[in-house]
């Protein structure tokens, strides 16, 4: 009886280390973006974005702060610049052993580290200054990366290439043209990417 409680236990651990990621469409007007996000590593802010992106929040929201060498970030404003009425912040999860690297998303925040609200950001390179190294102060707390992008990198690319400039309540980096999200879907599946579709018709033939 003890070696099955035991067993039952060790199967409840492991399933949970073993969370299932989480599959994002991002709908853009430059198109679509396709996320994985680590519940595993990063429940909370995975559990956070998921609940934004099924209330609608993101509909409507811009990237409304782009630099080239940097990154593109997005998830608060609406194409007038009016920030949205978000939840609660969420307790900062950047010690979780994930890095900003190119193509990882995270979640944006204040200089306090738990302030992270609906905000985000797609690293365009490799940002290890945003890492977690320590709990001394806002930096050294780092920036909590919950996912990455496994299709539409060209589509990051193409926002974070895009002219920007000055728009008030922001003194720069705004994109002069809108990089307008319209949509926010929550995958009930892991998607098909494109490299494994060509894959199968090659073999159907």
């Amino acid at each position: 009886m003890k070696k099955i409680v035991i067993l039952l236990a060790f199967s409840l651990i492991s399933s949970f280390a073993l969370a299932e990621p989480v599959y994002i469409k991002m709908e853009t007007n430059r198109g679509d973006i396709i996320l994985e996000l680590n519940k595993d590593k990063a429940p909370l802010s995975v559990e956070n974005f998921v609940q934004y992106a099924k209330d609608g929040f993101y509909d409507g929201t811009i990237f409304h702060r782009v630099i080239s060498s940097f990154m593109i970030q997005g998830g608060g404003f609406d194409e007038d610049l009016i920030r949205k009425t978000t939840r609660e912040t969420i307790k900062n999860e950047a010690a979780n052993g994930l890095r900003n690297l190119r193509g990882t998303i995270a979640m944006a925040r204040l200089n306090e580290p738990h302030s992270a609200s609906s905000q985000f950001f797609i690293n365009v390179q490799d940002n290890p200054a945003l890492d977690y190294t320590s709990e001394d102060n806002g930096r050294t707390w780092g920036y909590a990366v919950f996912g990455k992008v496994i299709q539409g990198m060209d589509v990051v690319d193409e926002i974070r290439f895009t002219q920007t400039g000055p728009n008030p309540p922001f003194r720069s980096d705004v994109p002069i043209k809108t990089m307008l999200i319209k949509h926010v879907t929550v995958l009930a599946k892991p998607p098909m990417l494109e490299e494994a579709a060509e894959e199968k018709k090659e073999v159907s033939k």
